[in-house]
């Protein structure tokens, strides 16, 4: 395991770049146009983004990004 220190303004940063890379991974995984094996690894990714978003964000922001089990 690797530890960094942030100072608020790292920290903020940070949280603005996971949010923007979920949004994004949300938004391929809505295209229905988009091939099942690349959605499989899209969804491997948005779980460990999401992870690491949840060490920083409050509860509230964390449900904007939260997905269901079944979603296809």
């Amino acid at each position: 395991m690797i530890g960094f220190l942030f100072n608020d303004r790292e920290c903020r940063e940070l949280d603005y770049v996971l949010r923007k890379e979920l949004e994004e991974m949300l938004f391929d995984l809505n295209d229905q146009r988009m091939d099942h094996d690349i959605k499989t690894a899209i969804e491997t990714r948005y779980k460990v983004i999401f992870r690491m978003y949840a060490r920083l964000a409050s509860p509230r922001d964390i449900s904007r990004y939260a997905r269901n089990k079944v979603h296809r």
